[in-house]
Order: structure tokens, then C-alpha cells, then sequence
């Protein structure tokens, strides 16, 4: 009996198979493809032949390579975006958690305000900034009040953080109470009953079950940070990150083969961190 019925699943599974692979399913990519080809494909790959054309005695790929200002501003752009990323995924996930086992008065009201701010552009965030810590801003009045100097960052590193910051805390919170609704409640209070502590249980039991969404979640926020240019265009062209850099050189210079160099190094090294991380997660056993 037992035999028959593992016949019955191993030809099921076969037939489970064979339509997954039906042929004629294929006709359902095509336009996925079409549009991969046409809007994707095609500008990438003409994006990085034009990084190795030369302009003079070196390609795009070398003067950027060989350039500590270029260089500086890959290092400084991916530590902005490390250090945004897992500010947001701390911040964010600790009140996605709270917020999705909670039920109070106003609970609507403050979620909807904690993710309005994925309604605004990086313009509108890099001048929330200045309105907050620029030259007129809050923090500037604060100052003059308190020791008679103006206290401004918005033009910095630090007001930069602060609006990458701003849009990024919303995505967390958002994947996290999802994911954390999705947790089996039962796994919580068996390890409870066998006399762990809250922060053993939060550590063993809700951060492994909560890992695929914050691996995820901190992709698309490293990612973002990464190639953010509106917000670091709103807070001053002098700042140092690859996006300002790459609308520089474009623009102010019409070097088209470093632009383009820099764009493709740019998304290459956005790439490899996110593919170290995700092996790296997966050989920790926290991603499937």
C-alpha cells in the first residue's frame, strides 16, 4: 500500500513537472522579456561600452580606478549607505515588531504617520532637512538660543544620513510587520515555557524568523541609499557621494565615458556587497 502510494506522489510530482515546463507556458515571459531586452539589456550593455571608451590616453574604467577622488567617493558612498542601512533596520524593525503585536488607540494614525514619508520625492526629504538643520533651520535657531551658534549639518555627511534615514525607516517598519505577523506565535511560547528570557527568545526565535525580511529589506535600503541622487543634489553638489560625482562629470563636463565608468562600478560594487551579504546570511542559516 505504502509503495503505491509513494508511485502515485513520485508520478504526480512528475506530472507537476512536466507542467512547469510545458513549452507553451513560455509564451507568458515574452513580454517580461521583450521589456528586460529593451529597457534594461540594452542601455546596460551600451552603458558599459561607453565606460571603455577613451577620451585622450585612458578609458572611462581607468581614470576612475586611477582617481583617489573617484575612489573616495565609492568608499564614502557605500559606508553612507552601510551605516544608513543598518541605522533603519535597527530603528525600523524594533517598532515594526511593536507595532504589529500591539493594538492601542491611534495605532492607524501613527503607522500611516511613521510611512508617509515613502510619499515623498528626495527633494521634498533633502528640504525637510534644511528646513530641520539648515542655515535657517531649526536646530540653527535652537543653537543661537542656547550658546549663540548656529548648530547646521544639513550641507554635511550627517544631513545626508538624516534624509537617507528619513525614507528608509519606513520600508523597515512596513516589511517587518508584515513578516512579523507571519511569525508562529507557538514557537515563542514553547521556548518561554522552557524558561527562556525575553531578549533569548527575541535573539533565538523572532530574529531568525524575521531575517528574510530584513535581508531583503536591507538590500532595497543599501541599494537605495547607494544610488539616491535627489536629496544629495537638494542638500549641495559639493558633497562627495558617486551620484553627485556622476551628475558632475555628466553634466559640468560632458565626460560621457567616466559618467558612464562610474554608473557601472557604482551598480557592480551595489551588486557584490548585496551578494556577499546574502551568501553570508544564508551560510549563517538565516535565509532558506
Amino acid at each position: 500500500m505504502s509503495g503505491a502510494l509513494s508511485n502515485h506522489a513520485t508520478v504526480r510530482a512528475d506530472s507537476r513537472s512536466l507542467r512547469r515546463w510545458r513549452p507553451g507556458a513560455a509564451v507568458a515571459l515574452v513580454p517580461a522579456a521583450a521589456v528586460l531586452l529593451a529597457f534594461w539589456l540594452l542601455p546596460l550593455a551600451h552603458l558599459v561600452l561607453l565606460g571603455g571608451e577613451s577620451r585622450g590616453e585612458a578609458s572611462g574604467y581607468w581614470q576612475v580606478l586611477s582617481s583617489g577622488q573617484y575612489l573616495s567617493s565609492l568608499a564614502q558612498t557605500s559606508v553612507l549607505a552601510a551605516t544608513v542601512t543598518l541605522a533603519a533596520l535597527l530603528v525600523g524593525s524594533i517598532s515594526g515588531v511593536f507595532l504589529a503585536r500591539q493594538r492601542f488607540f491611534g495605532r492607524s494614525a501613527l503607522v500611516a504617520l511613521l510611512t508617509f514619508p515613502l510619499a515623498f520625492p528626495g527633494v521634498v526629504v533633502g528640504f525637510l532637512v534644511i528646513l530641520l538643520a539648515g542655515r535657517q533651520g531649526v536646530f540653527a535657531a535652537l543653537g543661537m538660543g542656547l550658546v549663540g551658534e548656529r548648530w547646521i549639518f544639513a550641507y554635511s555627511l550627517a544631513g545626508l544620513f538624516l534624509g537617507y534615514l528619513y525614507f528608509s525607516i519606513p520600508r523597515v517598519i512596513l516589511t517587518v510587520m508584515a513578516a512579523s505577523e507571519s511569525l508562529d506565535a507557538s514557537l515563542e511560547e514553547a521556548a518561554r515555557s522552557l524558561g527562556a528570557s525575553h531578549w533569548r527568545v527575541t535573539w533565538d526565535v523572532i530574529v531568525p524568523g524575521l531575517m528574510p525580511a530584513l535581508v531583503s529589506c536591507g538590500a532595497i535600503c543599501f541599494a537605495t541609499s547607494m544610488g539616491a541622487f535627489g536629496t544629495a543634489f537638494t542638500l549641495g553638489t559639493q558633497l562627495n557621494v558617486t551620484p553627485v560625482a556622476i551628475y558632475n562629470v555628466f553634466t559640468n563636463y560632458a565626460n560621457f565615458s567616466v559618467a558612464a565608468a562610474l554608473s557601472v562600478i557604482l551598480g557592480a560594487l551595489t551588486w557584490a556587497v548585496l551578494l556577499v551579504v546574502r551568501k553570508w546570511v544564508r551560510q549563517s542559516g538565516g535565509l532558506l
